[in-house]
């Protein structure tokens, strides 16, 4: 216990209160934790010539905020230091992502979204390492964090010796991989920061060489455009044309970068029951998927994190996976038939762009038409 009011603190009652949060954040479910100051310089330079350049695409969030997303201090006014913090994320009897691939009837959801919404648990994780460290030394000046407001996470962790970026843009750790998430605090406390992580990437390019849509332009730099993790998440449009074969039986997200990643042979698989598989996302059925109806939808990802991409946005990403797996030759005769079934069956009560994209699902295998809806003529 720190024997001094905020007030009195000098730089060794920081340094031991340092240590505390470290092992209060592990008792909260995290990882690992560090410190770091808000000079993101060189990040800043970065973000702007990525903005710049176009590869945030639809995300026009990325820079509606000006700088405060690279100047802690002008988000939060007084932010000295940046309290770090990782949480793994990979459930224990998770499917492996390329295996699955080979797959064509199954679709693929990226890993960190086969239990529960992290959002929510890590916040209030968060608020409760605040509040701990409160109850130690008084009222202090802070904010909690987790994508939830313009910060430069990765870039904040990197700084906080948390890992590096990699050449995909992911955080990796030497021990632990990639799959895990990102939590900050800012606050105001003039804690000793620690040492950032350098980058171990060396010579190697698999994410590079493995991504579907050659998302990854140039080494640590990822034209969003061209990802599947944004086309069937952020996205809210339909996906170009360009782009639907090569995303494959990929549903919501990719991993392909992060999977084969020879440092993921290090990841640890998550303790929290909450991030626990949910039935059936793990390794679901085109065919089952497909017969949701919104209701169902929504009750099924009730607390996932998918359930924000909405109704439409889901369809339009089966149904490219259909067509995919349509055009696919491990195929059986039943399971086609019953995908063609269910597509056609979407049509009347499709939208424009679903049904476009319904019709370039079935059109290799089927070669049919859509028409136009007819209108309701007891409506007139």
């Amino acid at each position: 216990m720190l024997p001094k009011t905020l007030d009195q603190l000098n730089s060794k009652d920081f340094a031991r209160l340092a240590g505390q949060i470290e092992q209060w954040a592990s008792e909260f479910g995290f990882q690992q934790t560090g410190i770091t100051d808000t000079g993101l310089q060189q990040h800043e330079k970065w973000l702007l010539e990525w903005l710049e350049d176009g590869c945030h695409g639809d995300m026009e969030w990325m820079q509606r905020h000006g700088s405060k997303r690279s100047r802690p201090a002008e988000l939060v006014p007084g932010t000295q230091r940046v309290i770090s913090v990782r949480m793994d994320y990979l459930p224990p009897a998770a499917s492996d992502a390329l295996e699955l691939l080979q797959q064509p009837e199954t679709g693929i959801i990226s890993r960190y979204a086969l239990g529960r919404d992290y959002h929510k648990l890590m916040r209030k994780r968060l608020q409760k390492l605040a509040n701990k460290i409160e109850a130690a030394i008084g009222a202090f000046s802070y904010r909690v964090f987790v994508d939830s407001a313009p910060v430069l996470e990765k870039a904040l962790a990197e700084k906080a010796g948390l890992g590096w970026i990699g050449k995909h843009s992911n955080l990796l750790n030497k021990t632990a991989g990639s799959w895990f998430f990102l939590g900050e605090i800012y606050t105001d406390l003039p804690l000793p920061v620690n040492i950032a992580a350098s980058d171990h990437c060396g010579d190697c390019v698999r994410c590079i060489d493995i991504c579907p849509t050659q998302a990854i332009i140039a080494p640590y730099k990822v034209d969003a455009r061209r990802c599947i993790s944004y086309l069937t998440i952020e996205h809210k449009g339909p996906i170009p044309m360009e782009f639907r074969q090569a995303i494959g039986n990929r549903i919501y997200g990719c991993d392909d970068c992060q999977a084969i990643c020879p440092w993921n042979r290090f990841a640890k698989t998550s303790q929290e029951p909450a991030f626990n598989i949910r039935e059936p996302l793990d390794a679901p059925k085109l065919a089952e998927l497909l017969n949701w109806d919104e209701s169902k939808f929504l009750e099924q990802m009730n607390g996932s994190a998918i359930r924000r991409i909405g109704f439409e946005s889901w369809q339009r990403n089966l149904v490219v996976a259909a067509g995919n797996a349509l055009s696919s030759n491990n195929l059986g005769s039943d399971i086609s038939t019953a995908l063609q079934t269910q597509l056609q069956e979407l049509i009347p009560s499709s939208s424009e762009m679903l049904n476009e994209h319904i019709s370039w699902a079935l059109s290799p295998n089927l070669q049919i038409e859509i028409e136009p809806q007819s209108p309701d003529i007891g409506a007139i």
